[in-house]
């Protein structure tokens, strides 16, 4: 990428498919890459090079601009497509012991899945701390952003989320050996049509007991969203868990504020926290809700939330 002009990668009309591409910088000049055709990636990841850690990288390039969808600028028209519905058949990740995981690193970026795709979370944060997510566009059949164990100072602000389930911490509790979240951010965000709003999720019988603290969800704005406010400390998907125990896991110190928009459902706010383990200092302030067909309704056991402002009716 030597070039000091302006410079122009076209992938023409028709389909294509790729193994993989690499476009590596530094470069000195605007690139402008242009997709008119379609792209597809092998539905089988088996016939890609062993050390092959991507389909298409992108890496260490500045001043790119993908022309993709008919829109502006010259061009486009084409699509990446990952054949995602004939991978997912082979997906073996649980079993294979060759799988590997990576994930991007990259601000203000947009994903999307279609809404009814399995198990495609946008974003899955977990095990680290100091991340910053920022003004990026998501769209799955799965968790928009999910949070797991192990997390400290995570900023999430001005996510677009829709369609997906939301944007959620956790689920925890499953596995002996996580460990704490704390100082969790979630701002400025906006969910249309998504399962959920912004959600805490636990396991019960969980064989460990950590804390999830100082945790604040400020300025939301909920779309036509299903259950826009939950935390649920039952949380046990395929139905498979035993209710015997409750969760381990403590919720304490979070605060919901400035949270507006529509539900689809009744159920505006659900909390349902752990008998043994009752969520601790949540701080509710300021809960508006626009005109809608379904009256708010406020589920909540072992709780006992500080209200101020706007709130939902309780029933």
């Amino acid at each position: 990428m030597a070039s000091t002009v302006a410079s122009q990668v076209l992938i023409p009309q028709g389909d294509w498919t790729l193994s993989q591409a690499y476009m590596s910088g530094p470069n000195k000049a605007l690139i402008n890459l242009v997709v008119k055709g379609n792209l597809k990636a092998y539905p089988d990841a088996g016939k890609l090079p062993v050390k092959c850690s991507g389909w298409i990288r992108i890496s260490k390039v500045d001043s790119l601009t993908i022309w993709g969808g008919g829109g502006g600028g010259g061009g486009g028209g084409g699509c990446l497509d990952g054949q995602g519905q004939e991978a997912w058949k082979r997906n073996d990740c649980e079993t294979n012991k060759t799988c590997v995981k990576r994930a991007p690193h990259q601000p203000r970026f947009t994903v999307f899945a279609p809404g009814d795709s399995k198990n495609t979370d946008g974003l899955h944060i977990a095990r680290s701390n100091s991340i910053t997510v920022i003004d990026s566009v998501i769209g799955t059949g799965d968790d928009c952003i999910s949070m797991g164990d192990g997390l400290r100072n995570i900023i999430i602000e001005n996510i677009t989320c829709g369609p997906g389930h939301n944007i959620s911490i956790g689920s925890l509790g499953k596995y002996t050996y996580e460990t704490d979240v704390k100082g969790i951010r979630v701002e400025g965000c906006t969910l249309s049509s998504t399962t959920n709003g912004i959600r805490i999720k636990t396991f019960p019988s969980s064989p460990i007991a950590i804390t999830v603290s100082d945790i604040h969800f400020i300025g939301i704005t909920m779309v036509n969203v299903n259950r826009p406010i939950i935390f649920d400390q039952e949380y046990c998907p395929g139905k498979t868990c035993s209710l015997a125990k409750p969760s381990q896991i403590k919720i304490s110190d979070v605060e919901i504020r400035d949270i507006t928009g529509t539900s689809a459902t009744s159920e505006v706010v659900t909390f349902v926290c752990s008998k043994d383990k009752p969520c601790d200092n949540i701080r509710i302030e300021a809960i508006g809700k626009s005109p809608s067909p379904f009256p708010p309704d406020v589920r909540s056991q072992n709780i006992k939330p500080i209200c101020s402002g706007p709130r939902p009716s309780t029933t």
